[in-house]
């Protein structure tokens, strides 16, 4: 696994201290507040922990699942499997956590329909944003680090449901992205 990242962006201290930082925000802001800190699945589960587990305030914690990559490298239409039940949502003051914001699309309509199921608040925060992907108007109201426009594994992120458990973020060797395609591809007869 580790012979497939090119290189390595962000090492397990860099990320701890990064979410050191980003909890010390969120505690801040949330000071006082009942909050629900709600974890988009799959991708989100690591930095989740790691960044409830620094944030010395009272908070709930309610699980949002969301898929749009599937098994490829570009985001395709999202497809929400699983929502907080209603009492977790109406009325409630809500940090949704993801692991990366990339196009947009993913937390703005999580956003949009969080919302629209009557959470009073719904603030973001991400551990990558990839602003060069933007395709909607949106911006994370906290982040952990920014990143260039490539394709990163490690640290909750995947590709095509490996790499998840590599405790630092890296980018795929090309010939990694290059030879799956491939593989998905091709047909046994």
């Amino acid at each position: 696994m580790h012979d497939d990242v090119e290189r390595i962006l962000f090492s397990e201290q860099e990320i701890l201290g990064g979410i050191d930082r980003v909890a010390a925000e969120v505690t801040e802001a949330y000071r006082g507040v009942d909050f629900t800190v709600v974890s988009v699945l799959k991708g989100s589960c690591v930095f989740a922990s790691d960044l409830i587990r620094r944030i010395p305030i009272p908070l709930e914690l309610a699980f949002v699942s969301a898929q749009s990559y599937r098994e490829g490298t570009t985001s395709g239409e999202l497809e929400v499997n699983y929502f907080p039940a209603g009492d977790e949502i109406e009325g409630r003051t809500l940090l949704l956590v993801d692991d990366i914001l990339d196009t947009g699309r993913t937390l703005q309509a999580l956003t949009d329909e969080l919302t629209r199921r009557g959470a009073r608040d719904v603030r973001s925060c991400v551990f990558l944003d990839k602003p060069s992907r933007r395709a909607v108007s949106f911006e994370a109201d906290f982040k952990v680090f920014e990143v260039e426009d490539l394709f990163v594994v490690g640290y909750g992120l995947d590709y095509a449901g490996r790499y998840r458990n590599l405790p630092f973020v890296g980018g795929l060797r090309p010939e990694v992205l290059t030879s799956a395609a491939a593989g998905a591809d091709r047909v046994d007869v």
